[in-house]
Parts: C-alpha cells; structure tokens; sequence
C-alpha cells in the first residue's frame, strides 16, 4: 500500500516537535532524520509565487519587480507597515521605468503583448499607490493579486523553450513540455492547480494524461490526515495505480526532483539517500495545497496515479523543515479553492477533473 504516512503520526507529530524544539533538533519525522536546513531568508509560502519562480527565465529586473509586489503582502502581515509597502510600489514603478532591460528577455514575436503588459502594470501600480494613502489592506491586497497576474504572463512570455532533455529511459512516459492547469470538481467545491512541467515533465505529464483519460472522475479522496496530506487516485479494484491499456501492465513513474540551481532533475532517488542534505527543490512543500505523487515505502520509482494534496501547517512542517522535501516529487500548487482543499476529507469524492489549459504541451511517447 501507499503507506504515505506512519499511522502514529497525527498523534504524535506535536510533542515530538516539542521535544525537538527542546532538544535544539533542526528536523523532525517518523524516519531516519534529515539536516536540511532552512532556506536563506522567509520561505514563500504561496503556491503561484513557487511557481513564478520555477519559470527557467533569467531576467533580473522582472524577478526584482516580482519580488517587490510579493513584499507587500509580508508588510501588511509585520503590523500593516505602509512606509515599506509604499517603497516597494516605487521600487517596481523604478523597474517599469525601464521596459527595454525587461523586454530583452522577451521573444520579438512577443514583445507586442509584452509592452502592453508592462503599461498595465504601470497604470494599475499609480493606482495602487494612491490607494495605499488610505491605508485599507483588502484593496491592496486585490491590487497586489491582479498585478501579479501581469507579472506572471510578462515571465511566462520570458520562456522561449522547454530547458532541457528527459532522459531517453522515460521516453515511454507522458512528459508535459511546460504547464498545465487542471481544474477539480469535487462534491464539496472546486479547486484549481496548475502543474509544472518545467520542473517535472514526466511526474506532470503523467498526471494530465491521466486527468485528460478522465482517470480521476469519481474518484475518492482515500486519505486525510489532519494538517497534513489529502491523498487521492487508487482506482476501484485490486489494483492501487494505473494500468495502462496498451501494454496490460502497471505504469511506474520515477521520483523526479530538480534542485535548485541545477538545469535538470535527478531521477530515481531521494535527496537524502543521495547525501543532498541541504539541497532544496525548486518546488518545495512549503506551501498550502502542494500537489505531489504518493509512492510505495522504499520505493523510489513505484508511483502511479496516487496524489496528494499537502496541507501545509507552519507549526507541525514548517517551511525548508519537513522532511518531505526531496523524499516526494512536487509537481503543482492549487491556485484557487483553498477554502474547499481544507473542508475534503477522506470519503469526498472527485466529481470531475479537467484539464483546461496547457493541454498542448503533453506529448505522449512515440508509438513504434
């Protein structure tokens, strides 16, 4: 069985924290401990701002700009301090100044609807400024959101082709050349999540041809565990993944993780297990809703179609603590339905899954 998590551990995950916490441990878990530290710095948290960093774009002054709108929400949290929420809106109207150091990034065919982008963006930060002078946070922080948005398609229109090549052993596999959104149905409410094939190609690509097979429609949720994980795909049957019409035979997909700083991931093997011990992946679980493939205990590269929905909870897994990070291949965040991700529960049912954009970037294996 999938056996994600040892059964102990929702009731015993806190005082072990607290133990640790007294006994100066940097890491807790229910296996052989990890020494991954935290990352340089606070660590993000928001599944959309994961993965606007994850784009394979290197583009300076869009990454400063992007930086200073996602700073305002981490003021408003340190005592709604407006001087610095101000200083980061000029900072990113002082970028905006300059669209020629942004738009060198930027494909010619593109650069069209990339300017348009750019003069969005500056009109809506003059407006944002203005409303930061009546010191109201929800309208700053609807402001904030919207122009982020802008910043997500000026980096996304940054990405001129896919960053590297899978290793010929998966070419029998989906891989997704880029990303996907999938939108769920669920008995409860719906939920948005957009998967990343820039950091998983063959995890994601797996993913959404199976959503496009409509292999998760009624679909039970199998697992929850409070704060925790929300586990999903094990199909009706003896059998506990897919099974692939063509071939008869179970498909196994290998634990995928790229790190940071590395052009490519590492295939077949747990950073731990490696002695990676401080290295973090691209796409952490550190934020509500990290969407990951669940996987037989000790081994690597038996998943299949078993997801699971992390429950991000600072106090019992905090950020660039847990030692899920390089054990489990992240390959999406939700994007929208937070509210719905945290009422599911095992027993909840997934009415329908779609995928609704980035379907052409599947590409399926080669038929011989």
């Amino acid at each position: 069985m999938f056996n994600l998590l040892k059964s102990w551990l929702k009731h015993s995950l806190k005082a072990i924290l607290l133990v640790t916490i007294l006994l100066g441990i940097s890491t807790v878990g229910w296996t052989t401990s990890s020494y991954a530290a935290l990352p340089s710095g606070n660590a993000i948290t928001d599944g959309k701002a994961l993965l606007r960093y994850a784009l394979p774009i290197d583009n300076q002054p869009v990454r400063k700009l992007q930086a200073s709108l996602e700073d305002i929400s981490n003021q408003l949290r340190a005592n709604k301090r407006w001087g610095a929420v101000s200083r980061d809106l000029s900072q990113a109207s002082r970028i905006l100044d300059k669209p020629s150091q942004i738009l060198a990034s930027v494909p010619e065919e593109r650069q069209p609807q990339a300017e348009a982008w750019i003069t969005e963006l500056k009109s809506g930060i003059a407006e944002l400024q203005e409303v930061v002078k009546n010191k109201q946070k929800d309208p700053i922080l609807e402001g904030r959101a919207k122009l982020l948005s802008l910043v997500t398609l000026l980096e996304e229109s940054m990405v001129k082709e896919f960053p590297f090549e899978v290793p010929a052993e998966y070419s029998n596999l989906p891989q997704l050349k880029g990303r996907a959104t999938i939108a769920f149905k669920t008995n409860k409410g719906d939920l948005t999540v957009v998967v990343d094939g820039y950091s998983a190609p063959v995890t994601a690509g797996n993913f959404v041809d199976l959503v496009q097979r409509g292999f998760y429609n009624g679909l039970e949720f199998t697992r929850s565990e409070e704060s925790y994980v929300l586990q999903t795909g094990d199909p009706e049957g003896k059998e506990v993944g897919f099974i692939d019409p063509k071939t008869g035979k179970y498909r196994a997909i290998p634990l995928e993780i790229l790190v940071e700083g590395e052009k490519e991931p590492t295939y077949g093997i747990t950073l731990e297990d490696a002695g990676r011990y401080l290295d973090m992946p691209v796409l952490p679980f550190s934020s509500f809703g990290a969407l990951a493939m669940a996987r037989p205990e000790g081994d690597a590269n038996g998943a299949s179609s078993q997801v699971f929905f992390f429950l991000f909870e600072p106090e019992l897994t905090p950020a660039g603590r847990n030692l899920l990070d390089g054990r489990y291949t992240v390959f999406g965040y939700l994007t929208e339905g937070r509210e719905i991700l945290d009422k599911l529960k095992a027993g909840d049912t997934i009415e329908s899954a779609t995928v609704v954009q980035g379907m052409e970037n599947l590409v399926q294996p080669q038929t011989t």
